[in-house]
């Protein structure tokens, strides 16, 4: 139950990773992203993406406290 759960919990990491690096390519050269599109909405993919991204924080949350609540 651990290792697999601890598998889950490594995709998951990961997946996360690659969805962020996904949003922040799109944002533009800068350090901290474009200046003119830090107040706009997100539409299409990009909102996907973002959405996406909130659904696997919290999946990854959720996986933590498990992992917590197991190995006690």
């Amino acid at each position: 139950m651990q290792t697999a759960l601890n598998i889950v919990q490594i995709i998951v990491a990961i997946i996360l990773v690659v969805v962020v690096l996904l949003q922040v390519r799109g944002q533009g050269a800068n350090l901290f992203g474009s200046a003119e599109g830090s107040f706009r909405t997100r539409r299409g993919l990009e909102k996907t993406l973002f959405q996406f991204t909130i659904v696997l924080m919290v999946v990854f949350l959720g996986l933590s406290l498990t992992a917590v609540r197991i190995y006690k």
